[in-house]
């Protein structure tokens, strides 16, 4: 596998490096009517986010004493450093940001899931390629360069493992990082020759005429994570109240966002937060929404990124997985 350095990276987290006061540390009770506790939560700015946002909208968190400011994150690796400084509380992002900071023994743990792929049918992540590039089958994405939004993380993990399920040299791929907000321009201008992205993207691209080449975690790992939620273990550790209250309000808020009932809700809160035309926004595939983590899926996961030599050993599912 071939890697080249970012061609377009938005800012990680913008957060001012104040850390939390004194009066921070205890959370408060809806009950007794105290103040709201703070909570700053690092999301990817895509399609997949609907449901916190929905959530944060719908008052659920607010039920639960929480006051979420939801701060915009490429990935869930580039949102690590803020989670261990303790500048963020939680992150939502691809696995492989707590795979790498366990593995570093960095006190960060997955406390739920948010988002999975589906096991058939369209997905909600794609390798896409202009109608006239030549490219229609995984094998063919052997040579060329294609974007992902972090290095050595899901993406290209699973594009390897579909490009030699289909007969190509999987270490023949020059993987870029490409935000995913950034990957159409690239993709337009030639930069890149396929990119990997998710929802609104892949509808977008698909508008203008460029072609889905293959959907990745379908031929790894059928219905996989696609996104996480995570903590530090300090965190965890020093404000379990927090953390079990910020589970809880995350739970409900998933099931509310699996209710089809619901979508019309989550489809406004993409209008709200992301600058895309009514007509996408409303047809977007969303992801099957939910808090139970798959194990098996993220092993799975990490066990192909060994077999690329992503990752040099396998995580401690152990120590990483904490599900509340």
């Amino acid at each position: 596998m071939r890697k080249t350095t970012a061609l377009a990276v938005i800012a990680g987290v913008t957060i001012a490096l104040t850390g939390c006061t004194d009066s921070d540390a205890s959370s408060p009770s809806p009950e007794a009517g105290g103040d709201l506790r703070k909570v700053r939560v690092a999301a990817l700015p895509i399609s997949e986010t609907a449901a916190l946002w929905g959530g944060i909208e719908a008052g659920i968190f607010r039920k639960q004493g929480l006051d979420v400011e939801v701060l915009p994150a490429q990935g869930g690796a580039q949102a690590i450093p803020a989670l261990i400084n303790g500048d963020i509380d939680f992150a939502i992002g691809q696995p492989f940001g707590p795979f790498r900071a366990d593995l570093q023994n960095l006190g960060v743990v997955i406390v739920g899931n948010y988002a999975s792929s589906y096991a058939d049918g369209d997905d909600i992540n794609a390798v896409v390629a202009p109608a006239g590039s030549g490219i229609t089958r995984p094998a063919q994405l052997a040579g060329r360069k294609v974007s992902v939004n972090s290095l050595g993380a899901a993406g290209d993990v699973t594009i390897m493992a579909a490009v030699e399920k289909d007969g190509g040299d999987p270490a023949a791929v020059e993987f870029v990082e490409v935000a995913f907000p950034d990957a159409p321009a690239q993709l337009e201008a030639g930069a890149v020759d396929a990119a990997w992205v998710t929802e609104p993207f892949i509808t977008q691209l698909r508008e203008r005429g460029d072609k889905v080449v293959v959907e990745p975690y379908q031929a790894a790992v059928p219905g996989l994570a696609t996104l996480t939620t995570m903590t530090s273990s300090k965190l965890k550790d020093s404000d379990a109240a927090l953390v079990a209250t910020f589970a809880a309000a995350m739970k409900e808020t998933l099931t509310w966002a699996g209710d089809p009932a619901n979508e019309a809700a989550l489809r406004q809160a993409i209008k709200d937060n992301l600058e895309l035309p009514d007509a996408v926004a409303d047809v977007v595939r969303l992801p099957a929404f939910g808090w139970e983590l798959d194990r098996a899926g993220l092993e799975s996961l990490a066990a192909l990124a060994q077999k690329y030599r992503v990752l040099d050993r396998r995580p401690d599912f152990d120590r990483l997985i904490q599900q509340q």
